[in-house]
Order: C-alpha cells, then sequence, then structure tokens
C-alpha cells in the first residue's frame, strides 16, 4: 500500500537565504521557541521549526523511557542514536535549503498550527 506524502511548503530562494540561521537553529533544542515564534512569515523557517518542534518531543519522550529499568535503557539508547541522526539530518538540511521531512517523526510536524 502506497504511502500518503505530504507535500513540502512553497518556499523561494529568497526566503531560503534569509532565513537558513532561523531554520538551524530550529533543531537545538528549546530554541526551537525562537524561529517558531518570530518568523512566522516564512515557510521555509516554519518548515524547520516545526521540525525541530517534534525532535524536541521526540528527545523528551527518550528521557521518560530511560527511566524505566532495563528495557527502557535499551530504548532510550536506540531512541538517541536515532535522535542523533535525526537531529543531522534536520540540520543537513536546513544548511542545504531543503524541506525534506526527517523520516518517522516528520510527518507528524505537518499537523501543527501555530
Amino acid at each position: 500500500m502506497a504511502e500518503k506524502k505530504t507535500p513540502s511548503p512553497a518556499v523561494n530562494s529568497k526566503d531560503i537565504d534569509e532565513n537558513k540561521l532561523m531554520a538551524v537553529l530550529s533543531y537545538f533544542g528549546i530554541l526551537v521557541l525562537i524561529p517558531l515564534l518570530a518568523k512566522k512569515d516564512s515557510a521555509y523557517a516554519q518548515f524547520h521549526a516545526k521540525q525541530g518542534l517534534v525532535l524536541l518531543i521526540f528527545g523528551i519522550a527518550i528521557g521518560v523511557v530511560a527511566i524505566i529499568p532495563f528495557l527502557g535503557w535499551i530504548a532510550a539508547v536506540l531512541g538517541s542514536l536515532a535522535y542523533l541522526v535525526f537531529w543531522i539530518m534536520g540540520i543537513v538540511n536546513a544548511i542545504g535549503g531543503k524541506t525534506n521531512e526527517l523520516p518517522l517523526i516528520g510527518q507528524y510536524a505537518s499537523k501543527i498550527n501555530i
């Protein structure tokens, strides 16, 4: 069965050039609030801010799971590795001017309305 892909937001090269720093900032934990609230007019910054917000929530969930002895610890280690990979992918996409969704968790970002 084919998976439904959500279209990337329409961004222009001027938007990308002006908001790359904000897009990168989106992947640094609580700093996601800066582009999320300050760049509401930028489709590029908002795309990456929503991706960063979902990644932050994923990281918090990993921390909660880590409290559970043994199985939680194993899940937390695997989740942390996934978090690191998603974090790097997000930053690389932001620097490269791309609006690619992060694997597994990126689909939830498009559901956020702020």
